[in-house]
């Protein structure tokens, strides 16, 4: 019985001091079109932007060889975080709601993203957002 017992008890130790594992956010994907749904960045028309969190602090873009943007490192926390963005096109803010989420592998998610702006239009297409600049 003592064996049995010993048994259990080191398979637990081991299983749980395995590798643990982490699920980021899924990524968030912007692009910008005009009414036309012509891409703003590929034409030219979309100068230098940028996007700040509420204190802030630059969030990390990457610029994908068909003119979308990639928002990188967003979405890893519990709560509301508000965005801006900031052109000489347009400025609006934005805010991104995640919860952390607990299984196999420890993680976030991203469940909703709030666009407020005027003259904007957003479609949502599974994590890639079309902003309309009208």
């Amino acid at each position: 019985m003592k064996k049995i017992v010993l048994f259990l008890l080191m398979t637990f130790v081991f299983t749980a001091c395995g590798e643990e594992c982490y699920n980021a956010p899924m990524p968030i994907v912007f692009e910008f079109v005009d009414a036309d749904d012509k891409n703003l960045i590929t034409n030219g028309t979309l100068g230098p932007f940028s996007i700040s969190d509420e204190n802030q602090v630059g969030v990390q873009l990457t610029k994908t060889d068909d003119g979308k943007v990639i928002l990188e490192n967003v979405g890893a926390y519990n709560g509301t975080k508000n965005y801006t963005f900031y052109s000489s096109l347009k400025m609006f803010d934005f805010s991104i709601e995640s919860s952390e989420f607990k299984g196999g592998c420890d993680g976030y998610q991203i469940n909703k993203l709030t666009f407020k702006g005027v003259g904007i239009d957003v479609k949502d297409e599974k994590g890639h957002y079309k902003i309309v600049f009208q």
